[in-house]
């Protein structure tokens, strides 16, 4: 428990120190960057030993996506996917022995599921282009963090504190129906403090900018709700993985949590829902 609560002190401002350069060309790189240690430790879980064609292939395809503005994605989406294809073919072809067809669509599936992910964050700024919409895509990222960690600490206490009924015994042995209703109880409310202060802190950065109502913090609850639920979910996909590669983390970068899919695993799902959503929640308004 201290490993893990030091691993936060210190990840919590290496994440505000990320979020600094948002609007730089540094911070795609820094997204770029964690997912492709995520697409390793996939590899890796995997046991696969002979993988240059799958990082010849997830790699480049990684790069192009984060490094690329929005237009160029689109221009290159029929190269990537062309790329991609080959990549798979060849891999099979000439490491036939060694890999099967189903091993590397696995891989390749988890390693999609992760990139889809991780963008999500990027898209952001299309999204919401800060000459539009100022903060309220970085509050809005934090605010999906939140929801997935903040839902998933909430639910480790709630668990231990309370915990009868198994959620999912057979993926996740100690996670507990209670924790996971701790978890949408914690997603909500740590959503709820965000948003009061962010509606502070916008007050001093741009004064005379759209108020935080009560509709908001409705607004913040029901997606919360849905979020924590959604983090849950990303978190037994990946503990469903781990299970059957026979290991107990992906990686071991973070003391006390794991790898970075054992600690961004219910930011998979939550983040891609922030995101698609974002335009239509009301306290976005100009």
């Amino acid at each position: 428990m201290k490993t893990r609560v030091l691993t936060s002190l210190v990840g919590i401002p290496i994440l505000f120190l990320a979020l600094y350069f948002y609007n730089h060309f540094i911070f795609n790189i820094i997204v770029a960057a964690i997912c492709i240690i995520a697409f390793y430790e996939i590899i890796s879980a995997f046991k696969i030993q002979n993988a240059f064609w799958l990082y010849l292939a997830v790699v480049p395809m990684a790069l192009i996506v984060f490094l690329s503005d929005h237009g160029t994605i689109r221009s290159f989406m029929p190269l990537i996917f062309f790329l991609f294809i080959l990549y798979l073919v060849l891999c099979v072809v000439f490491e036939f022995k060694e890999l099967t067809f189903a091993q590397v669509s696995e891989v390749v599936l988890f390693c999609g599921i992760v990139l889809f992910g991780f963008y999500s964050i990027i898209t952001f700024k299309v999204l919401l282009p800060f000459e539009s919409y100022g903060y309220d895509s970085l509050y809005l990222i934090l605010l999906g963090f939140g929801f997935a960690w903040g839902g998933d600490s909430a639910a480790y206490f709630t668990g231990m504190k309370f915990g009868k009924h198994k959620l999912a015994p057979k993926v996740s042995p100690n996670k507990t129906i209670e924790g996971a209703v701790g978890g949408i109880f914690g997603s909500v409310l740590l959503g709820c403090l965000f948003t009061w202060i962010y509606s502070i802190v916008l007050g001093y950065l741009e004064p005379g900018a759209a108020s935080v109502n009560a509709g908001c913090y409705l607004t913040v609850c029901g997606v919360g709700a849905v979020a924590s639920v959604l983090g849950i979910m990303g978190d037994l996909f990946t503990s469903a993985i781990k299970r059957q590669c026979g290991i107990k983390d992906y990686g071991s970068i973070f003391p006390g949590h794991g790898g970075i899919l054992d600690r961004f695993d219910s930011v998979l799902l939550v983040m891609p829902f922030v995101s698609l959503i974002s335009r239509w929640m009301p306290f976005i308004s100009r």
